[in-house]
């Protein structure tokens, strides 16, 4: 059975989104490296509607050996207002969530998601989620409001620490398995 890894940016103040404000000056060869590292271990991608229009709008363009793994594997999108993914290999999903992702992780292979807004959340209620890596950034962001933060109500579960990483840059790469038990708490 396949596990489904999630991998956020969050800022030291728990913001996940406007990440002009605060993540781009932290991203380096290092940073680079890791993430091409947790896509090659990945089968696909899972994202939301925003995330999905954010890298179908940016992905596609690019050349080289990453953008070109990213362009070629199976990506999942989660939403009820999309109709036709246009970006190749992309499948939308529009009904039970849950449901759905679970099937898809009974196909073996890793699912990567970038982000942890709606669908991760609902992942994780749902208790889906395997692995949490946060890439706590050295960074105040101090903007956004509660749809931005990476705390949202309704997110209860115990992880288990797994892995710390201190980055060059100051980023610190934390990594939470989400023990079977506490899935769902």
């Amino acid at each position: 059975m396949g596990k489904i890894v999630n991998s956020t940016f969050v800022s030291v103040d728990g913001v996940i989104n406007h990440m002009e404000v605060w993540h781009f000056a932290y991203v380096d060869d290092e940073t680079d490296q890791i993430a091409a590292e947790q896509l090659q271990a990945s089968e696909s991608l899972l994202m939301g509607r925003e995330t999905y229009d954010a890298y179908a709008s940016v992905w596609p363009g690019r050349e080289g050996a990453l953008p070109d793994r990213i362009n070629r594997m199976p990506k999942y999108v989660a939403s009820t207002t999309l109709d036709k993914a246009e970006w190749n290999n992309t499948t939308v999903i529009k009904g039970d969530l849950v449901a759905e992702v679970a099937e898809l992780k009974k196909q073996g292979g890793d699912i990567l998601m970038h982000g942890f807004g709606p669908v991760a959340r609902t992942l994780i209620a749902g208790g889906l989620l395997d692995v949490l890596h946060l890439w706590v950034h050295p960074h105040f962001a101090g903007v956004g409001g509660p749809g931005d933060m990476l705390l949202g109500e309704g997110n209860s579960a115990r992880l288990e620490l797994i892995g710390t990483r201190i980055l060059k840059s100051g980023v610190v790469m934390l990594s939470y398995q989400v023990p079977s038990a506490a899935q769902g708490a």
